[in-house]
């Protein structure tokens, strides 16, 4: 095939652009009248036999073809005419005989066509930001621009907050078209030294550099904050998204891309931690605090086979009477020492943990209670993953069998947040355990969701009080109304009340006035080890 001629005598008007898009085949006589049917002609309406070449292709030139279809067997010939918005009509001109045949094409220019490939490649399609692959060509270019000139970039991370829950209920096409409109609003924060990109999901960084930093950096993430703290209208439907912001700094906090990344992202973790919906810039100390996270949840794994758990217990009184205890667990860290179960209950639960530590504590608490009087309980907490899982019921009367511990001495603690999700489910393994005779205790009762539901729905024995009311019980109001409102409801519902947190006289009082049925905390007892209970007994008869 002969190469491509860019240029030609033309004359006349581009065909219209309803003719892109189709690869129509022209055939015309020596004489460069057209012997295809004209309705094959782009705009053509007239039933006209006399149509000629100038007609369909005013571009090109008779003089040329004819040199064309006087050669001998002659080759294809293409031509290129420039359309001059970034197409091209893209000819091949071969001959048939005594006629001639002329197919047209369209397409992009070369220098467009690659054009386009390279923004594909490094912009994300829905949002049309640069994607990750940008960032770090973008991050790695003024890095190496920033040596010598004084300059500070900042680095932010962004991830939305709640972005799951409007997926999961709303669809992804909703979802979708919240990042979008997440996009827009980032963008509506930046100025032209700032440049956004979408790195995957809900996830976007910003590099920014000029003048004021980091300054101006902590108040740009403060700013972007803020601007998510408006809703979203999506479909009619108000969504509230907030934003979390982790902002490092060049140089620094690092003067290559995975430093400064890496500090950046453990700044973002500090603001998630923190309560979401924030901005935090990095700190070394940040840094620290996840190590030791990380430390703890390596040695977390290997605390039950070292033996490095223990159980404390807390007495439970009624009428000034012990009536039971309440199993705590502890972990004695070998080189951090005791840490606190808020911290590593979370970590075991998220590792998928806490059904083997979980039944680790049911078996030591129930071989404990058997030293205690035969009408002693003792309470053992199960938490939320645990209760979850699959074989808790058989796991439990399993051990009861074994430890030989009657089923109406053990009380078994949950909280509200059990009860969100597998409703069905756990109505059904709350009914199993009540019917082998096992008690339950709902704990933390009105610090979480509160739903009354929950009462009417499930069979508690017991509601436990949080000591959140308890703490100011003696002068705080509103704390008196609800706990007096509480003992009442339960009360109605058969179900009977403990009291946690009390530390004072005049608390304990106050609840036994009201008619709590059971109390704990330090005005009593701390919790004990297992060879202190003895003694403790001994001086509260």
């Amino acid at each position: 095939m002969r190469e491509p001629r860019t240029n030609w005598p033309a004359s006349g008007q581009p065909a219209t652009p309803t003719e892109r898009g189709s690869n129509p085949l022209f055939v015309f006589d020596r004489n460069f009248k057209l012997v295809t049917p004209p309705s094959t002609i782009a705009g053509a309406s007239a039933p006209d036999p006399d149509i000629f070449l100038e007609q369909v292709h005013p571009y090109l030139d008779r003089t040329v073809l004819l040199d064309y279809m006087q050669a001998s067997d002659p080759e294809p010939l293409r031509l290129l005419h420039d359309l001059g918005d970034g197409h091209v009509r893209d000819l091949t001109v071969f001959a048939i005989g005594d006629l001639l045949g002329v197919v047209q094409a369209h397409r992009m220019s070369d220098h467009d066509e690659r054009t386009t490939l390279l923004h594909l490649a490094t912009h994300d399609p829905l949002t049309g930001l640069p994607n990750r692959r940008q960032f770090g060509s973008d991050l790695s270019d003024a890095l190496q621009g920033l040596e010598g000139s004084g300059d500070v970039i900042s680095l932010m991370q962004l991830d939305l907050d709640d972005f799951k829950p409007v997926n999961d209920t709303l669809g992804h096409p909703v979802g979708d078209k919240l990042l979008e409109l997440a996009a827009d609003r980032i963008k509506s924060c930046l100025t032209d030294k700032d440049r956004a990109y979408r790195l995957a999901g809900d996830e976007f960084a910003i590099i920014s550099r000029g003048h004021g930093h980091p300054a101006r950096g902590r108040e740009l993430g403060e700013k972007l904050v803020l601007a998510f703290k408006e809703p979203f209208s999506l479909d009619g439907i108000a969504v509230f998204v907030g934003l979390s912001v982790g902002i490092s700094f060049a140089p620094e906090d690092g003067r290559d891309p995975e430093t400064l990344m890496k500090a950046s992202d453990v700044a973002l973790y500090a603001a998630k931690t923190d309560g979401r919906g924030r901005t935090s810039t990095f700190d070394p100390h940040m840094l620290r605090i996840i190590e030791q996270r990380e430390l703890l949840r390596r040695s977390l794994r290997m605390a039950l086979e070292k033996q490095q758990f223990s159980i404390a217990y807390q007495p439970i009184v009624a009428e000034s009477r012990v009536v039971g205890f309440e199993a705590l667990l502890r972990w004695e860290h070998p080189l951090m020492g005791a840490i606190p179960p808020s911290t590593f209950i979370p970590m075991a639960e998220s590792d998928g943990l806490m059904p083997e530590i979980g039944s680790w504590v049911l078996e030591r608490a129930c071989r404990e209670a058997l030293n205690w009087p035969a009408d002693f309980t003792v309470a053992v907490n199960v938490s939320p993953a645990e209760f979850l899982s699959n074989g808790l019921t058989d796991r439990i009367s399993q051990t009861l069998d074994e430890v030989g511990l009657p089923a109406e001495r053990l009380e078994l603690e949950i909280t509200e947040g059990v009860l969100l999700e597998r409703t069905v489910n756990n109505l059904d393994t709350l009914n199993t355990l009540n019917v082998l005779g096992i008690r339950i205790s709902l704990d933390d009762f009105g610090t979480q969701y509160s739903s009354l539901s929950y009462l009417k729905n499930f069979p508690f024995d017991t509601i436990k009080i949080d000591k959140y009311f308890v703490s100011d019980l003696e002068t705080n109001a509103k704390s008196q109304a609800i706990v007096r409102s509480i003992i009442v409801l339960a009360h109605d519902l058969d179900m009977q009340v403990t009291a946690e947190g009390v530390e004072t006289p005049a608390q304990a009082q106050w609840l036994r006035e009201l008619g709590c049925d059971r109390i704990q905390g330090y005005l009593i007892s701390t919790p004990l080890g297992a060879d202190a209970i003895e003694t403790f007994l001994a001086t509260h008869d």
